[in-house]
């Protein structure tokens, strides 16, 4: 389970940025995953809580914002987001479309402090 390795290193992350900015606790923290991250998100929900735990994030919430598949559709040469993981093709078109823009990502957006 890569969750639990990835948990710690957002508290990790998260702490280093906390302390540097003079904060205390971290109440909350804000993350886009893409769908085709290769994370689940609720696995990474339970390791983040573990990973929490005697640290300044204890009792933070994990704020996740899925992020869409974005593929790039050369037919109709735009971006076109994908209405289902399984069929990379356009959905406007209906052409093959391989190249994805957005849907990989895993990144730490925000931190609230306290």
């Amino acid at each position: 389970m890569h969750e639990l390795s990835i948990a710690i290193s957002i508290v990790e992350m998260a702490e280093q940025e906390a302390r540097r900015r003079g904060g205390t606790h971290v109440s909350a923290v804000h993350l886009k995953l893409g769908l085709l991250s290769g994370v689940v998100k609720e696995a990474l929900r339970f390791s983040y809580g573990v990973s929490c735990e005697g640290t300044m994030l204890e009792g933070s919430e994990l704020v996740i914002e899925e992020a869409p598949v974005v593929v790039y559709c050369e037919n109709c040469e735009a971006e076109r987001s994908l209405s289902s993981i399984q069929a990379f093709f356009c959905p406007v078109c209906s052409t093959p479309a391989p190249k994805v823009i957005r849907g990989q990502e895993l990144e730490l957006v925000a931190m609230e402090l306290n």
